[in-house]
């Protein structure tokens, strides 16, 4: 049995103009890859009947499965169910098992039925429905010109469930027995795209077409993965991952399954496992390391307690960094931060701290410390590691990555990686020291 073809067909005025945001097809994409499944065409039209029609009776023709997103509605500009009938050459009438779906739905929401609504029920006579548990437009589905058609809502959430529940179960049932869907992910930080990819061409020029290298950027993290459907490629597998992380180094944090960790959960999780607690000394940031952290549920047993320092009063109140220090020196230097971390760590009797100041902007840079200059000390109290980065992105994105990038200090420092990394995503940070 061949590997089935499929294809979308994704319609809505909305789409067209940009007003919604087409997130769904990338959602039906990554769960039929994880079946071993590409999409071999996708297709986005307006809500108009005749380009429905003759993009169904051509995508039905061309394809094994094909998977109509929208349309389902209760108002006028809803054609789906309308278009495929035509294209089917067949009746539509009032489906009996729309019609219970969409009564309870309106009793349990005490709504009264009405005309519109009713709408939902007028379908394919042939149709075979595809049950929606939130929402009040079942799917269903047809079989035309050799292929399996399944249509659905445009609510991504009522989309979602369709496909886990019954769309991908019925298709599975259809694939080749033998297919492969084997797939690693790999999370990265201080590589961007294209230097990753630099990388790649480099080191790993021989890279097998039997493994399919894919990159998906993220902020922070970006996302390596690895996706295989044959026995060659299993096999090839153990090797070329084994040379991709060597390739990477450091900046591998970690392989994942299904759910994407941040920085601060992989942190976390080390600190737990090492019994050890962290406290944290902000200026530019404004907690925002601390916020992170805490986002994470159980972080309370390994982070009791940081400090917003943002004034240089404060810095001297809260941390004990001397005044003079910061005449001296500046609140953006690295003594002062290195005061920041220690102040931090005697206060909270933490085991380790993480401390940055730094330029965040749009003013108050100089021809020294420009904006987007930051210092960053981490360690514990007799061993406390610096490093100065110049990272010239607007205030909120400088920001979010100085935390990111004290996060991974932290990691890297827990795990007793010694080198200081050259954070470059892109070419955007350049290290100053």
């Amino acid at each position: 049995m061949l590997t089935p073809k499929v294809q979308l067909l994704l319609t809505g005025n909305e789409l067209m103009t940009g007003d919604i945001v087409d997130s769904n097809s990338a959602m039906m994409a990554q769960v039929l890859k994880d079946i071993g499944l590409g999409i071999m065409r996708k297709v986005t039209v307006a809500d108009d009947l005749a380009l429905l029609v003759s993009e169904i009776t051509y995508m039905a023709s061309t394809s094994d499965i094909l998977i109509i997103n929208g349309g389902l509605g209760p108002t006028v500009d809803d054609l789906t169910a309308q278009a495929l009938a035509l294209a089917m050459d067949e009746e539509l009438s009032e489906h009996p098992e729309a019609l219970a779906h969409l009564t309870a739905w309106c009793k349990q929401r005490g709504n009264a039925l009405n005309g519109p609504n009713l709408k939902q029920t007028i379908l394919p006579s042939s149709c075979r429905i595809i049950a929606n548990r939130s929402g009040s437009a079942v799917g269903f589905s047809v079989r035309y010109k050799d292929c399996d058609i399944y249509c659905t809502p445009g609510v991504p959430h009522e989309l979602k469930v369709m496909l886990q529940e019954q769309i991908i179960p019925a298709i599975s049932k259809k694939s080749p027995k033998n297919l492969i869907a084997d797939i690693t992910r790999l999370q990265v930080f201080g590589l961007g795209e294209s230097s990753l990819q630099k990388m790649v061409d480099e080191k790993l020029a021989q890279w097998p077409a039997d493994i399919d290298l894919g990159f998906r950027a993220g902020k922070p993290l970006l996302e390596v993965k690895l996706s295989i459907n044959s026995e060659r490629g299993l096999a090839l597998k153990p090797l070329w991952q084994k040379k991709l992380a060597d390739a990477l180094g450091h900046h591998l944090i970690a392989e994942i399954n299904e759910k994407p960790y941040s920085l601060a959960q992989h942190l976390i999780n080390q600190l737990q496992q090492d019994n050890i607690k962290v406290t944290t000394a902000e200026s530019c940031t404004g907690g925002l390391i601390a916020s992170k952290l805490t986002e994470i549920s159980g972080s309370s047993n390994c982070f009791e307690a940081g400090f917003v320092t943002y004034s240089n009063n404060m810095k001297t109140a809260m941390l004990n960094v001397s005044a003079d220090l910061l005449t001296q020196k500046g609140a953006v230097s690295e003594e002062v931060v290195i005061a920041m971390a220690k102040g931090a760590l005697l206060k909270s009797h933490a085991d380790i701290a993480i401390a940055v100041s730094g330029v965040a902007g749009p003013s108050g840079g100089t021809e020294d410390k420009p904006v987007g200059t930051v210092w960053l000390a981490w360690g514990g109290i007799n061993d406390i590691k610096t490093q100065c980065l110049l990272i010239p992105y607007k205030r909120n994105h400088f920001q979010q990555f100085v935390a990111e990038i004290g996060l991974d200090l932290l990691r890297r420092y827990q795990k007793n990686i010694t080198s200081i990394p050259n954070y470059i995503i892109d070419n955007a940070f350049t290290t100053k020291r």
